[in-house]
Formats: C-alpha cells, structure tokens, sequence
C-alpha cells in the first residue's frame, strides 16, 4: 500500500464540490485513517505504530493537545491523530540527492501539500552564500557556522529564535537555557499566534494563563459552551469527551459562524453503535455567530445574569464567591447594564429570542464549562472578549469548583508545556531569577521579540541570524511577502526539522536545515503537557530515519558547547546523554515539578498545580479574580463587504497539508476555495462556482490580494465568509494584531469578492 510521493504539483485543477457532511467520524474516519497510514507506512508498521499512540507506554501524539482519558482503548487517536503520525513515520525520504535535483527557487515554487509530501529529511544541508541548491554538510561544520555567525553580532539580541509547539519539555528548556545563557529573551513561539491571547486574558482575571478543567471535569458539567471551535476537525478526540458529558446529562451550546460536522452528530469509532448507528446529537443549542459578535454575546447573557438577579435577590448569582473571591464587580456590573441590544443584535446576528433562550439554560446549569479555540484568540478585541467570557464564569462562581471552569483548547502538543519551560519572550522576574540561582549567570531581563516584532526586527535589520526549532515559520504567520522578505534580509536562517517545509525554501543569505528525531522515534523519554496541565511522559518506538539524525536535546546542547565555550557553568553534554538530569534542574527551577523524575514515571503522570482551580487563589494583582470592563465595539463593515475568518481544512494540522480534500465540507482535490451564504453571494450577483479574488481592505487604506478562489456557497452566517490557510495569509497585514497579546487578527479580514481576470498565457 505504500505509494510515491507526488511528482506533479497538481494545483486545484480537480477541485469538486458536493455537499457537506451532518456527521463526524464513523467508519469513513476509520477507512481514511487507515488509508492514509497505509500510504505512508505500510501495512505492518503503521499497525506497530498506531497501537502505541497516547498509551501510558507509548508516545504521546505529535498532533493536538487534547489530554488522555484514565483509561484509554487500543486505538487511542483520531483520524487527525493516525495522519499525524503517518507524516512523521513515513518511508518517504528526502536525501542529498533531492536537493541535487530541486534547486530552492524550484522549492519555493512548490506547495506547501507537496513539499511536505515528500517525506523525512535525512541529513544536514547547507545552502551557501550565492548557491542555487542545499548541499549535504556535517554536523560538526553545521555547528561552526551558527556559532561564527552568532559570534559575529554586535548584540545577542540580534538573533531570534523560534519554537513550534511539538518541542519536549526538556528540549524546550534546554533551549531557552541556551538561548538566556547566550544573551537574549528573543523566543518567539507558536502561542504568539494562537492562544496567546487567551494567557493575556485569563493572567489578567484569574492569575494563571492556564486553563483550569479537567476530562473530569467535562463529564460532571451541567452545560458545555464550544465557541470559535471545530473539534470534529482540530480536535477530534475531545467528541469523545462532548459524548460522554451528553450521556451524563450534560447540554451543549455551540457558537460559531460555520455548522461543524462534528458538532452536529457524531459517530464514536471506538463503539460498535458509533460506527454502524445514528450516532449523539452533541448539540442542544447551535448559536450561528456573526464573526467577532462573541464578546457581544457573553456581554448580553452577563446583563440577562444581573436583571434575573434583580429580579430575584440572592438566587443567581453566586454572592459568597464573588465577595469573598473576586475584584471590580459593581464597576462591571454598572457597565454591563448599559450593554444596548441594537448594538448586541447587530455583532452577533443572532436573534433575541435565541440569545434568552440560552439565558434560560445557563440559569438551568450549576456548573458551567467554557471552551474555546481560535475563533476567539485572533480578533482585535480577543483579550476584551476572553475576559468577557470569565466574567460570565465568574457571575455564578463557575472557577474553582468541579464540573466548572476556563477551557481553551490548545494546539500542538505541547505547545502549553513550551511556555511552562519559559519559551516566552516576556519571562516573570522570578524565573529569570530562579535561573540565575541554578545556573550561575545573569540572565537577560529586557522582553524580547514575539513573532510579530520578529518579522520586523528582521524586516529592519536588527534581527540578522534567525533560528528554528521545528515549525514552518514561513506558513505560521501573516503577511507572506512581509515575512518572505524579512527572512531573507536575515544573514542566516536555520531550521531543525523533521520534514520539508515551505520555510526551507525562504531563506536568508545563508541557510541551514538540521533534520531531527521525531516523536514516534526512539530517544531517551521525554516529557509533554497536555491542554489540562497533565505531564506525562513519550516513548518513541521506530528506529531513526537515518543515522544522522540527532535529537532536539542533542542538537540544542551540542550548539550551545559550540557557541558558549565555558562562558557559562551548563554540562552540556551531560544534558544530552541523560534527560534525567534534565528533569533535575527542571524542578529546582519551576513550580509544580517537585520529584520531577519519579512522579512521571507513575501511570499517567501527574498534573500541574493550579491556584484557581485547586483552591479558589488567585494570583493576580489584586489576590483575587478580576471582573473587568470590555468595550463592546460592533464590527462594522462597508456594503458590499464580508467578514472573512481564515480556517483549516480536515486534511490539514496547522501548516500541515495532509492532503487536498476537506470531507466535512464537501471539498475535494483543492484548497483555494472561499465559503459564502448563498443570500450574500445573490446581493452580489455572484454564482456559485465563479473564479474570485479576495481584496482585503485595510483601516489606512492598503488592499491586499489572493487571487483564484472557487466560491462555495454555503451555511455560513450572513455577511462572513471562509477560507483556508496558509493560503489567505496574505490577506493580513503584518500591523494588523489583537490588542495586548500582539496576535494577528486572521479571523477578521474584512474583504470584498471580485472576479479572477485570467492573466496567463
């Protein structure tokens, strides 16, 4: 069953539409996994591999960061799951012979489907100054060129250096050990374009940026909020979960512009009647939301709160936790009541008598869980309406009580454990200064670049050598010509990787790719988080893809020996040959990580302390939760005008391009499509089917372009639209970003539809 890597780039030309699906998984989630997995890995290895995802003993997924149930069956992973496996377990190899064969102007013409189709690096490769292909080089010379290059800045701070998400917790402290030690916070990482908006919000109101439920937690809920979320697709294991809080009496309100199969219905595969029967409706209440009308939301359903409670004293709102836990009620209370229904009715869309009637449900529900993803983190306003949604939390006492709490569902990994081993480039005085304790130096105080003053750093000049460890940089962030031209303004790029990606072929003067192991290969074990703060540990089981390989630890270490010297007292080396001692320093330094070692060797892990959670503390400015006040400012658009809100495909992670089809949707063989009600698209006399570009149009009046989408007419909510990406990175400007958290604001473009003018020959 194994195939080929693609030869042709084949584009969108056998693009098909059909009807969207009413479910998720089932037997066709089933088939596709297998399929997939077979592709990639044969038969016998994928059925090797397969059985030992997320397994005590096992290795955790290298796709999302849903948490483990106690007891897990023997296909713990959804279909997501097996093809993020399949990609990093392939036969598939790229070589030296590869790179002698594709210049990286051929590269950089290649999608980002086929690029990643290609299969796993195998060695090191240089690309010189002036040189049209990558050549293979040692590691030993790999090292001297990072380490002549970083000698050669006239400050460390003109390096930034870059993490994605599926980084260990060892590699990843190990990484900004180096990083601290050699100079500079410069840590861009993957949360400064997704959830870090929801760690602004929630330090703000809570003290933790952190969610604060467990699995357990979802099971003993009354009511369930799923808002700017598509679990059937990002998160599919959490169905799981939905289901199983529905059939211990749980009801489920889902908030989004777009019906998601997997909200609808879903078809457990891990139960005879999922694979073979109708299926759990998951959702009693479907809110289909104006783009950015989700703070309008929370603000009106937090006035309905605070009318029933006058209307009713003492029996809504949960006056003993507020009085004794939190901050600023009356301030925000009093702005509250001012909240206008013309201004709710117009951001959100939705009618009144739907907003009240999920009114009637909360007051119904003692215990309350509010999950989100995306779709509330990437909007000017995401801090302000995440601090909406904790207030709504905060009314009846929904913190710190079982059944209850703050959920937002992270991405990679361990993309949560990244930033608890301080991949942050605004680290708390205390962990610089439980740093300096352990190791001896001082380290850097002044806040470093995120990914957005990266890109502008290097667009400057300021930021000369740019480093990665794991990511596509280049796919990850906005404004692709800026970040295109930033990158190779840059005197170096390296990128540790696993597989080809686009950001290989954007490359500064010089260029290195250093390929790693990856998850489901043996290593030493390593350690993870999940999105509920569960540490637990991954044991790979494959053999490496080649013997040049090196792990992240040792990649990191053997750098850092290269570039620090004895300038700072680290064992390196020790480091890299036993990830214990690791661990060690790992719990000398950070909270919650007492008898590191031993703890994650138990069953299962352990799960990181939480004031909010475990004892209603709250470690904020004030000692207690915070309420705050939120402008609710309506989204306004220009007639004619729609509301684009950037989404993935169902064959895709992140900037991983699976395959071509979106099943869920009724998308096949193509990606540049965009998603239109059908009322919108009549307005405009547009036909369903037509050839448009999509014009973004910006507050100080610059347009953008990506052109050549296939409009799709479809149940989204009047006035938005959708499309993929990295295809309409293009669209936002690289100034365009959420308030407070810097992140870029790819799920409100503002856009207008014009028809694609053929200009090839």
């Amino acid at each position: 069953m194994v195939s080929k890597p693609p030869v042709d780039d084949v584009g969108d030309e056998g693009l098909v539409v059909g009807s969207p699906k009413e479910y998720a998984a089932g037997l066709p989630a089933v088939a596709w996994s297998l399929r997939h997995a077979g592709r990639q890995m044969g038969v016998r290895r994928s059925l090797l591999t397969l059985v030992q995802v997320n397994q005590k003993k096992g290795f955790d997924c290298p796709g999302c960061a849903w948490p483990e149930p106690d007891h897990r069956s023997v296909a713990e992973f959804c279909e997501n799951g097996a093809k993020a496996v399949a990609e990093e377990a392939t036969v598939r190899r790229v070589g030296a012979d590869f790179f002698a064969e594709h210049a990286v102007a051929d590269l950089a013409g290649r999608s980002d489907y086929w690029l990643g189709q290609q299969g796993r690096l195998t060695e090191p490769m240089y690309l010189a100054d002036g040189a049209s292909h990558y050549a293979p080089i040692s590691w030993d010379d790999a090292y001297s060129i990072v380490a002549d290059e970083l000698a050669g800045l006239d400050s460390p701070d003109e390096a930034a250096f870059y993490t994605s998400g599926r980084t260990s917790n060892e590699a990843a402290f190990v990484y900004q050990l180096f990083v601290r030690a050699f100079g500079t916070n410069n840590l861009p990482d993957c949360s400064n374009m997704c959830h870090e908006s929801s760690g602004s919000a929630l330090t703000q109101t809570l003290g933790v940026g952190k969610g604060s439920v467990s699995l357990e937690d979802l099971y003993r809920a009354d009511l369930i909020f799923v808002v700017g979320q598509n679990p059937g697709t990002n998160h599919p294991r959490m169905l799981s979960a939905l289901e199983k809080a529905k059939q211990a009496g749980a009801s489920i309100v889902a908030v989004n512009p777009l019906p998601e199969a997997g909200l609808l219905r879903f078809k457990n595969p891990q139960k005879v009647s999922g694979m073979l029967g109708s299926g759990t409706q998951l959702t009693d209440e479907f809110a289909q939301i104006r783009v950015n009308g989700d703070l309008a939301l929370f603000r009106a359903l937090n006035r309905l709160l605070l009318e029933a409670e006058d209307a009713a004293p003492g029996t809504v709102l949960d006056r003993a936790f507020i009085d004794e836990h939190a901050h600023g009620f009356e301030e925000f209370a009093a702005d509250v009541r001012t909240t206008p229904w013309a201004d709710v009715l117009e951001a959100t869309g939705l009618p009144r008598e739907q907003i009240e009637r999920i009114h009637e449900r909360v007051l119904g529900s003692k215990r309350i869980i509010v999950c989100w993803a995306m779709g509330l983190t990437q909007h000017k306003n995401s801090v302000p309406t995440i601090r909406e949604v904790v207030n709504f939390l905060l009314l009846r006492g929904n913190v710190g009580r079982p059944g209850a709490g703050v959920c937002p569902v992270r991405g990679h990994s361990n993309v949560q454990g990244d930033r608890t081993m301080g991949i942050y480039e605004k680290p708390s005085t205390e962990f610089l200064d439980a740093l300096e304790k352990e190791f001896g130096f001082e380290p850097p105080r002044a806040h470093g670049h995120d990914v957005v003053d990266a890109i502008r750093a290097m667009r400057d000049g300021a930021v000369k050598v740019f480093f990665a460890v794991g990511g596509n940089f280049v796919s990850a962030t906005p404004d692709t010509a800026a970040t295109e031209a930033a990158l190779r303004a840059t005197r170096l790029t390296v990128q540790v990787s696993t597989k080809l990606n686009r950001s290989h072929a954007v490359t500064g003067r010089r260029a290195l790719i250093l390929p790693c192991l990856g998850r489901t290969e043996k290593d030493q074990v390593v350690t993870v988080e999940d999105s509920m703060s569960a540490v637990h540990m991954s044991r790979g089981k494959l053999p490496p893809a080649s013997r040049h390989l090196r792990s992240e630890v040792a990649i990191v270490s053997g750098l850092a020996e290269r570039v620090l010297g004895d300038r700072v007292s680290v064992p390196w080396g020790a480091f890299a040959r036993d990830y214990d001692l690791i661990r060690d320093r790992i719990e000398r330094v950070i909270p919650g990580f007492t008898d590191f070692n031993r703890r994650v060797r138990e069953p299962g892990g352990f799960v990181l302390p939480h004031g909010p959670r475990d004892e209603r503390r709250f470690p904020t400015t004030t000692g207690k939760a915070n309420f705050s006040r939120n402008d609710l400012d309506v989204l306004r658009v220009p007639a004619g005008r729609l509301i684009l809100q950037t989404v993935r495909s169902h064959d895709q992670y992140n900037t991983t391009i699976y395959g071509l089809d979106d099943r869920y949707r009724g998308i096949k063989q193509g990606r540049r499509v965009v998603f239109v009600n059908a009322d919108d698209l009549a307005e405009r006399s547009i036909a369903d089917g037509t050839l448009v570009d999509l014009v973004s149009e910006w507050h100080d009046g610059s347009e953008r372009r990506a052109e050549a989408f296939r409009v799709v007419a479809y149940d989204t909510a009047r006035g938005c639209c959708a499309a993929y990406f990295p295809e309409t990175n293009v669209l936002v400007p690289l100034d365009s970003t959420a308030d407070e958290s810097n992140t870029p604001t790819s799920k409100s473009i503002v856009i207008r539809l014009e028809a694609h003018v053929h200009t090839g020959g």
